[in-house]
């Protein structure tokens, strides 16, 4: 995902590729589960206000607000093989950002790249209502390395409550618009770890780096 992603598709072609990307497909209803709506809630922590804190086992993504308080999210998050901890911080922030499936990605689902085209940056898919990036991405870093890890939307808002993505931290295109416009580049963002989760300094010392 590093600023990146393919050519405009519509209708079911589009719903197909957002598949691909994120290991799903579409249940009777597609509209987001409200157990997971965005609302304010008590979450004592001693971090920092402004500081983003992710709960994979419970769906749920936290930014610090002051008095005890946290701006809670609902995200969908990383599948068996996909779940990874630790900390990072915002590198960058793009609005519809273009999608740029890595190479390991592309070779487990060669059915891609008839989708792909030649942007600034390689093969993608541009920008777009269609794209699986949703609205707006901010790319995650570990120290100097990019974790090809993102936040970032969706156009499947099914899927938020559940476990579906390629390891990447996915909200509803409102909701990532919302934590996006609260949030600045450095931002720190903390994921919690489960005995499932590989620490992200074992996946950023790897000299392949994970798929997103």
């Amino acid at each position: 995902m590093p600023n990146r992603s393919a050519v405009t598709v519509s209708g079911l072609v589009g719903i197909a590729l957002i598949g691909l990307a994120g290991c799903t497909t579409a249940p009777a209803s597609r509209e987001a589960d409200p157990t997971f709506a965005r609302k304010v809630v008590t979450y004592p922590t001693p971090e920092q206000p402004g500081t983003i804190l992710i709960d994979p086992g419970s769906h749920f993504l936290y930014l610090v607000q002051g008095g005890g308080q946290a701006i809670r999210y609902g995200v969908g998050v990383g599948a068996e093989g996909f779940v990874w901890s630790g900390r990072a911080t915002i590198h960058n922030k793009q609005e519809w950002p273009d999608w740029y499936p890595p190479i390991e990605m592309m070779a487990r689902k060669p059915e891609l790249r008839e989708h792909m085209v030649q942007l600034q940056s390689g093969l993608g898919m541009p920008g777009g209502p269609e794209n699986p990036l949703g609205a707006r991405a901010m790319y995650l870093w570990h120290g100097n390395k990019d974790t090809l890890y993102r936040i970032h939307g969706t156009n499947e808002p099914w899927t938020i409550g559940t476990n579906v993505s390629s390891g990447c931290i996915r909200l509803t295109n409102d909701d990532v618009t919302d934590l996006y416009n609260r949030t600045r580049v450095g931002t720190k963002v903390i994921v919690l770890g489960s005995a499932a989760a590989t620490p992200v300094d074992a996946l950023v010392s790897r000299p392949t780096l994970p798929i997103r």
